[in-house]
């Protein structure tokens, strides 16, 4: 399923693209036909997923190293975007500690990584894409950022950022048949939760998702003009109880797995 149009010699950029969701849109997107710049922190580890992918579909994949918590790492990403077709916002990260007993270096880290290498990679994507009049962006965002029901992580908030920039910015291009869409999975399996050191072992199988369908429910729902998709019939209930239910009966169910106090 091509996105923007026929795929051969067209370009994509997948930020975290080493693992999880970032990994399983790399893979997605050779497959039909994209070539790609990868982008990452571990440059052992991202050259040799774009030497794979090179390898195995026989598009173009150049590893990009960056760090993009960082104005440096943005920078060398943003001076990238100006002729690509697909850029796909993955990298984020969460903290195993809560609001009060964090370090607010952390803290800063985490919104400069979810918040602003989102909102400077998008814009430096969309200036081209519009004057090219097709292109598309995807934000991954979470089910986390449509209410508050980990109290003490901060986490949730900067996806709620995400998904409300995504759907703004994506109507304001959307006439000039570009596209910006938020995509908001729940438990995906991929190395994200263990990065952060959160304990998961207690969450049901059933809640867990596959990061490939991840990636094609996201596909799909972008290349039907979607704003903000939600993969898997039981995150789109979740996320419709969390949108209409009373504010009392979410605070009163919200669980805190970091801390009220972080302690």
């Amino acid at each position: 399923m091509s996105v923007t149009g026929p795929a051969r010699r067209r370009a994509a950029v997948v930020t975290g693209a080493t693992a999880g969701i970032g990994a399983a849109f790399a893979r997605r997107l050779a497959t039909e036909g994209y070539d790609l710049l990868l982008v990452a922190r571990d440059a052992d580890r991202l050259r040799g997923t774009a030497a794979d992918l090179s390898g195995r579909y026989g598009v173009s994949a150049t590893a990009l190293p960056a760090d993009l918590s960082t104005p440096d790492g943005c920078d060398s990403v943003a001076a990238r975007l100006g002729g690509v077709h697909l850029v796909v916002n993955n990298a984020g990260m969460s903290l195993n500690r809560g609001f009060v007993g964090s370090d607010v270096a952390d803290e800063e880290r985490l919104l400069a990584l979810n918040v602003t290498a989102v909102l400077r990679l998008t814009h430096a994507a969309l200036p081209g894409m519009v004057e090219r009049r097709r292109g598309a962006v995807v934000n991954v965002s979470s089910v986390a950022g449509f209410a508050a029901l980990m109290p003490g992580s901060t986490y949730g908030a900067s996806k709620a950022w995400v998904t409300a920039f995504s759907e703004s910015i994506g109507q304001s291009v959307r006439p000039f048949g570009v596209r910006v869409m938020a995509l908001c999975p729940g438990y995906t399996r991929t190395e994200f939760h263990d990065r952060a050191g959160i304990d998961m072992s207690g969450t049901p199988r059933w809640l867990w998702l596959d990061a490939d369908r991840v990636v094609h429910d996201g596909l799909r729902d972008l290349a039907r003009g979607r704003l903000v998709s939600v993969p898997d019939w039981k995150y789109r209930a979740a996320v419709f109880g969390m949108r209409h239910a009373p504010a009392r009966l979410l605070q009163a169910v919200a669980r805190d797995t970091r801390g009220r106090t972080g302690r």
